[in-house]
C-alpha cells in the first residue's frame, strides 16, 4: 500500500516561510503526479499545488507566486515551500499521488499562520 508521511508544519507569522515535506513509500514520486492539499477547519480538502511526472507544476490561484512544489527522486519525497504566508493558508496539509488508484491519506501536518 502506498503511504505518505507529512512533516514540517507549525506556527508561522504572516509573511513568514515554512517548508513542508512528504515521504512516500510504495510508489516512486518520479513516475507519478503528486499533489499537496489543504484542509481548513470545517472546509473540504482542496488541491493547492501539483507536480507532474515531467516536472510541470500547477498552483491554485490563492497560492500562485508564493508556494513552490518540488520533489527529490533520490529520497522519494515531495516538498512544498511556503513563502509570504497568509492567515488563509492555515490548515492541515496533505500530500497524495493524483492517481485515483491511491485513495488513502496520510495524517497530514498542521500549518497555522498568525496575523
Amino acid at each position: 500500500q502506498v503511504q505518505m508521511s507529512e512533516s514540517g508544519g507549525g506556527l508561522v507569522q504572516a509573511g513568514g516561510s515554512l517548508r513542508l515535506s512528504c515521504a512516500v513509500s510504495g510508489m516512486m514520486v518520479s513516475l507519478n503526479a503528486m499533489g499537496w492539499y489543504r484542509q481548513a477547519a470545517g472546509k473540504q480538502r482542496v488541491l493547492v499545488a501539483q507536480i507532474s511526472r515531467t516536472g510541470g507544476s500547477y498552483y491554485d490561484p490563492s497560492v500562485e507566486g508564493r508556494f513552490t512544489i518540488s520533489r527529490d527522486n533520490d529520497k522519494n519525497t515531495v516538498s512544498l515551500q511556503m513563502n509570504a504566508a497568509k492567515p488563509e493558508d492555515t490548515g492541515v496539509y496533505y500530500c497524495k499521488p493524483l492517481s485515483n488508484s491511491v485513495d488513502n491519506w496520510g495524517r497530514g501536518t498542521l500549518v497555522t499562520v498568525s496575523s
